[in-house]
């Protein structure tokens, strides 16, 4: 019998410190590992650095808001997050003919397709039916160039990148998840040695949202909207699921993607990418080490809520140091943050031998940056494994 199916009289009693405790810990982990993906991404459409800034603000402001009101609504440890293959996604893209604000219409767009896919049963199935191997190597596509940064950083810095690594591999055989926190540490100490910061770098530190007016093109809907909202359902909203399911906890869905999509179209006003379930710091959240009780362990996605707001106030420090820092460093730690999802994704996609030769059309076709009519490699990918999908099956 799953931990949520345990009568309440065998729960032994907990102090309340074990799921505020998990609560903190999720927070800040699903911050630190992830922060300088996000920044990464916000910055290679054309945001400046207020913008990617306000971004990352209004993200931790709205995931801490949908978790304080959907867990204290339902009594369920529902967790959310920023949409970390969104934002590695974003770096594979560029720049839009548009610029930021073109790439805040796609935001919109692909916020619009999450709440819609709540809304509309069938849409959400037929997003479903998308293979998962062509998806999942959609992702590994997009993934693949962030995660090598770390090796390009070697040659361009090559005793603070070997120090970041270092220590995120030496963290990861001791205490896997506190690997990535360790190496935003690291980074945050060799990278002010080897490059002064400039002067007053957090004078304006302080969260200051920054609307961004959207603009809409074909172009931007195809090659960022669409990719955007498959990679986000495919590798976080239907894992996000899964944990919750596989702690026993059944959550409707279309409630939660309308919520996630909703809240996603007020974010991205304000330079903010995508909201959805999260996995791990669901996790961290749902498991039976936030409270033996399934019943109270609500409370620690209602902690890590509150401490997302919090961590908003501060995100603004996070962001003037990303952005005065050498980007390849950034990127290094961003890089990291990513090989587990790319080691999973590539797994997912090469598992059904049938289907193997497809998943690797699509993707070497979306690592390999095509683009084509302004329309990102992607989408590309994702066109090119299916048609190959389906040649192999005419040919049976």
């Amino acid at each position: 019998m799953s931990d949520a199916g345990r009568p309440i009289s065998s729960v032994p009693k907990t102090p309340i410190a074990v799921p505020v405790s998990a609560g903190l810990l999720a927070a800040i982990v699903g911050f630190a590992s992830s922060f300088a993906v996000v920044l990464a991404g916000l910055q290679a459409v054309g945001a400046t650095p207020e913008q990617a800034a306000s971004g990352l603000i209004a993200l931790c402001a709205g995931q801490g808001v949908l978790m304080i009101v959907l867990a204290w609504r339902s009594r369920l440890p529902l967790s959310f997050a920023w949409s970390t293959p969104g934002a590695a996604l974003l770096v594979s893209t560029g720049l839009p003919l548009g610029g930021f604000a073109e790439a805040v219409g796609a935001f919109l767009l692909a916020a619009v397709l999450i709440a819609i896919a709540g809304l509309w049963k069938r849409f959400g199935r037929a997003v479903e039916a998308i293979p998962a191997s062509l998806a999942s190597a959609m992702l590994a596509g997009v993934l693949l160039n962030l995660c090598l940064a770390p090796i390009r950083a070697v040659e361009a810095f090559p005793w603070q990148a070997a120090a970041i690594i270092l220590t995120w591999a030496v963290t990861l055989r001791f205490a896997r998840l506190y690997a990535v926190l360790a190496a935003v540490a690291a980074a945050a100490v060799v990278i002010p040695l080897s490059t002064p910061l400039p002067q007053g770098v957090f004078g304006a530190a302080w969260p200051v949202p920054v609307f961004v007016l959207p603009t809409f093109s074909v172009d931007s809907a195809i090659g960022i909207a669409l990719p955007l909202f498959l990679v986000t359902m495919a590798s976080q909203n239907i894992p996000g699921l899964a944990v919750l399911n596989a702690n026993g906890y059944r959550a409707a869905a279309s409630p939660l993607f309308v919520a996630t999509g909703g809240t996603s179209i007020v974010t991205a006003l304000f330079g903010g990418h995508m909201l959805n379930l999260a996995a791990i710091t669901a996790a961290l959240c749902a498991g039976p080490d936030a409270h033996p009780d399934p019943k109270k362990r609500y409370i620690a996605s209602l902690t890590a809520g509150a401490s997302y707001i919090v961590i908003a106030l501060l995100a603004g420090i996070a962001a003037a140091f990303a952005t005065a820092s050498p980007p390849l460093l950034i990127q290094t730690v961003a890089g990291l943050a990513l090989f587990a999802s790319l080691a999973g994704a590539a797994s997912s996609a090469l598992s059904k031998s049938d289907e193997q030769v497809p998943a690797i059309v699509t993707f070497v076709t979306t690592a390999s940056g095509l683009s084509l009519f302004g329309i990102g490699a992607a989408f590309w990918g994702l066109l090119a494994g299916g048609a190959m999908l389906a040649i192999l099956k005419l040919r049976r």
